[in-house]
């Protein structure tokens, strides 16, 4: 017994010896950041919160898209996906910070008989034994796994941020399609009417011979290439439709619910009146070109970019995120370098039919190193070297890309902008053209060639102004895409259904982890 009590006093000194060294500080470099951002000189670090940012689809007033971007953030797919990515990035970490403890307990036990027709009684015999392992963290292996394993989950976080802008401006921009393909519609069914009556007007002229069998065609040739253009639009119509459906995880004829039904004015006198025996069309507010399908944006964009956005951008932080874990991975690689010390303990109980019980104790410390590995230990610590710097690169270049698209989208905005206005005023003036040269065909002063230019041109610019206005209002959306805007509605929000979690806690005993607060974006994570 007292050489028994001497064993355990030597290894619990042996023990208390190694515990005592776990407090060095873990291998490998401490990650300080991706370095500075290279952005352009003109924008200023102004560091002020945009209101309009966190929910830039407000600037264009539309209810209908509002209900659009709501349901899409609750039902888009690809976020559901990205949002069980963060809850295996959430397990991934449990499983690391598992590691600081010991990483050996098992519970054994066995039993046998042993039946010899010589022997007079069988020989029965049990153990039951209780092992225990811990191999102590004192160069950081752990504590740099677990480093990694919580910037992976703030990269899958961030992740899950950068899909949710993307599906936003998608959201966004479809809608604009749909609309824009709408107003399409409206501007060639109102340039149908006016042909239809130019139709007419030359039929009656052939009937009394005052012009010729091809006036009467080149005006049906037009009128019938128009209405063919119709069906074309209709298709734009129904794939901005679907993609729609895709974005909110719905079927097509679901979607429509979310959009109304708009009946464009397509009747002649909804938009002109006669005069003199002649039709003229209108040019103020009861114009052809009448109120806006498409949702016009409230934007300026003379304001100044500020420079701390692009690095706020979700896609950016996921990447730093990235470089962060994979910089904990070269500490991780680095402890392989040195002896791993461990404690070990069993506590084992036996008995048989022919003896007493017997309990008996192993403890101990033990340590091991991998020598003579032949540059394996050390090639792996440059592999994830150059893994990390490989990080740092898609890093610069994940700010590169997007300091490029904000100066595009700016750019497309301002040029897009400048040629609205001249698309504008050729529709106003193709409508006066048409105004005059109608009436003069009626009055034999000009030929049929020059209505049928004016009519020609008043069809063409006024769905150029139709286009022209969509790609406006849809640059709006990508700009502010490029910012990165619009991941803030998701804070204090779930990223699982419950109807997802109700199916999950059904297969698999998820503890807490499944918890409403544990489903929950925090407000203070990102940005």
């Amino acid at each position: 017994m007292a050489s028994r009590r001497v064993f355990l006093h030597r290894a619990l000194l042996g023990s208390g010896l190694l515990l005592g060294l776990g407090g060095c500080a873990p291998v490998g470099p401490d990650f300080t950041g991706p370095g500075e951002a290279k952005l352009p000189k003109g924008w200023r670090k102004r560091r002020a919160k945009d209101p309009r940012l966190a929910r830039w689809w407000k600037v264009y007033g539309d209810r209908r898209l509002d209900r659009l971007i709501e349901a899409a953030w609750r039902q888009n797919l690809d976020l559901k996906a990205a949002g069980l990515r963060i809850l295996q990035a959430r397990a991934a970490l449990g499983i690391s910070e598992g590691m600081a403890y010991p990483q050996l307990q098992q519970l054994s036990g066995s039993a046998t008989i042993s039946d010899d027709n010589r022997a007079p009684h069988s020989l029965r015999s049990g153990s039951l034994s209780f092992d225990l392992g811990w191999e102590l963290d004192l160069w950081g292996k752990y504590a740099r796994g677990t480093e990694s394993a919580r910037a992976q989950l703030y990269a899958a976080v961030a992740s899950y941020d950068a899909i949710l802008v993307s599906v936003l401006a998608e959201v966004a921009r479809n809608y604009i399609s749909y609309r824009t393909a709408q107003e399409r519609i409206a501007y060639a069914r109102r340039n149908i009417a006016i042909q239809e009556y130019v139709v007419r007007v030359t039929e009656i002229q052939f009937n009394s011979g005052n012009v010729s069998e091809l006036d009467m065609q080149q005006a049906r040739t037009q009128l019938h290439s128009t209405r063919g253009a119709v069906y074309e639009l209709k298709l734009s119509k129904i794939r901005a439709r679907n993609a729609l459906a895709m974005l909110l995880g719905l079927n097509p004829t679901e979607v429509e619910g979310y959009l109304g039904r708009s009946r464009p004015a397509d009747r002649l006198d909804r938009f002109a009146k006669r005069q003199n025996g002649t039709i003229q069309i209108e040019q103020g507010k009861g114009s052809i070109l009448g109120s806006s399908l498409i949702p016009t944006p409230r934007f300026d964009p003379r304001r100044p970019i500020d420079a701390e956005l692009i690095t706020r951008r979700p896609d950016v932080r996921a990447a730093e995120y990235l470089a962060h874990s994979r910089s904990a991975q070269i500490g991780v690689a680095q402890a392989d370098l040195y002896p791993s010390f461990s404690l070990l303990g069993s506590i084992q109980y036996g008995k048989t039919s022919l003896s007493l019980s017997k309990i008996g104790v192993v403890a101990g410390p033990s340590f091991a190193w991998n020598i003579f590995q032949y540059g394996r230990i050390k090639n792996h610590v440059r592999l994830q070297d150059a893994l990390f710097e490989e990080s740092l690169v898609q890093y610069n270049k994940t700010v590169l890309g997007a300091v490029h698209e904000v100066s595009y989208a700016l750019d497309n905005y301002r040029y897009t902008l400048d040629q609205l206005r001249e698309s504008e005023a050729a529709v106003r003036a193709s409508v006066r053209a048409f105004n005059i040269s109608i009436r003069q065909y009626n009055d034999g002063l000009v030929s049929y060639q020059r209505l049928l230019n004016s009519v020609e041109k008043l069809t063409r610019y006024q769905d150029q102004y139709a286009r022209l206005k969509g790609a406006l209002a849809t640059q709006v959306a990508l700009l502010y895409k490029a910012l990165g805007g619009g991941w803030q509605i998701a804070r204090g929000g779930r990223y699982l259904s419950e109807e997802t979690v109700r199916r999950m806690k059904e297969r698999t005993d998820w503890g807490k982890m499944l918890e409403r607060e544990q489903v929950i974006l925090p407000r203070g994570w990102g940005g």
